[in-house]
């Protein structure tokens, strides 16, 4: 289901943030967006995609939690103690678990960490960095490139919020095994206790993740996952002048989407949402649904002016399989279109009788496509 749109003055939201996206993450609505696609310098919220990476290889069977990463001159005073940059203060030559360099990551945004995994996995920051374009391009990332594993300062590395955004679903639908990481509040390493940077923890808000980021160019962002009652909303903003600012604006957003929207449910799983009509076949429409209930996240006021519709290329020549895609349902806000949703068919139809052929054969000579 591809994300509802809504614009800012129709959705009535406005931000301090020079970039921001607010997506239920249940329905795949995108309550709020400005800049979405602005490609900009993502700061330490790069670090989703390092995991990103990382997770995959885990995935794959090419490391394990158990496998470990030396830390080299390189890593520690780029990313370590000497660098007075986000550290996990692991010590120059020793060798790091992978379990233990995610947390770092994870929970104390650690330069080193990202740089030990990046010259673990690929030898170097730049050859990781290649990695990280690979995977972007294989989940649809649109305006992103990378040029380190950090998120320091350089002239290549480049995100939109709304990239972030898909990392982070990305992880959250991948790889659930690890998402807990991100809520821990604190991690020691080093005999060095420190807490997880993300402001929303214990603010009655139900944060549970992401990432932090700052750098001077960058300004301060968040990509920040929150549950409530059931209902995740995603935000990332960026381009904020505090960290107060930050918070506020985080805290003030997500609110917004959670009480000032709901999810609704516009077809159940199962349920006959359109028809196509079928060339050739032994019926003359098929049945379409969605794999799953249809749903939207949509204002509690102002929805007078939503409206369905059902597109398709047809007719569609018969034989038609069970399952096959066959078109999407489309959601507009007036006349702005804010939604898709892909269609199947419900059943099978086979080729039509002759008699049935030769019908849709005059049909199509006589009036073109229906």
């Amino acid at each position: 289901m591809a994300a509802l749109a809504a614009d800012p003055e129709v959705a009535g939201i406005e931000t301090k943030a020079r970039n921001a996206v607010l997506i239920d993450v249940t329905t795949r609505t995108m309550l709020f967006e400005k800049a979405p696609d602005e490609s900009i310098p993502p700061a330490s919220m790069v670090k989703l995609m390092t995991l990103a990476v990382l997770f995959k290889a885990i995935a794959d069977g090419e490391v394990t939690l158990e496998t470990t990463f030396p830390i080299s001159e390189h890593a520690w005073r780029t990313g370590g103690a000497p660098s007075r940059t986000s550290t996990m203060f692991a010590e120059l030559g020793s060798e790091v678990r992978v379990e233990d360099l995610i947390r770092g990551i994870a929970v104390q945004s650690a330069n080193d960490a990202c740089i030990a995994v990046a010259e673990g996995m690929a030898g170097s920051e730049s050859a990781f960095a290649a990695r990280m374009d690979a995977l972007g391009k294989e989940i649809g990332l649109k305006n992103s490139r990378f040029g380190n594993p950090t998120g320091l300062p350089d002239e290549k590395t480049r995100m939109s919020v709304a990239d972030l955004a898909a990392v982070a679903l990305y992880l959250i639908d991948t790889y659930p095994q690890f998402y807990p990481i991100f809520s821990e509040t604190e991690f020691t390493w080093n005999n060095i206790l420190q807490r997880n940077r993300n402001p929303l923890f214990g603010k009655d808000i139900g944060a549970d993740g992401l990432k932090t980021g700052y750098t001077e160019a960058a300004g301060y962002g968040i990509v920040a996952s929150a549950v409530r009652d059931g209902r995740r909303l995603l935000l990332v903003i960026a381009g904020l002048e505090s960290p107060s600012d930050r918070e506020d604006e985080a805290l003030r957003l997500l609110r917004v989407g959670f009480d000032e929207f709901e999810d609704v449910t516009l077809f159940d799983m199962g349920e006959e949402v359109s028809s196509a009509r079928v060339y050739g076949g032994s019926q003359r429409y098929v049945p379409l649904v969605a794999k799953r209930a249809v749903m939207s996240a949509m204002p509690l006021e102002g929805r007078e002016a939503y409206r369905m519709r059902m597109v398709y290329n047809g007719p569609v020549e018969a034989p038609v399989r069970q399952g096959q895609r066959i078109g999407a349902l489309h959601l507009y806000n007036d006349k702005r279109l804010v939604q898709r949703t892909p269609l199947f068919a419900a059943e099978e139809v086979g080729v039509g009788q002759l008699h049935q052929r030769a019908r849709d054969a005059a049909g199509q000579l006589l009036f073109g496509w229906w």
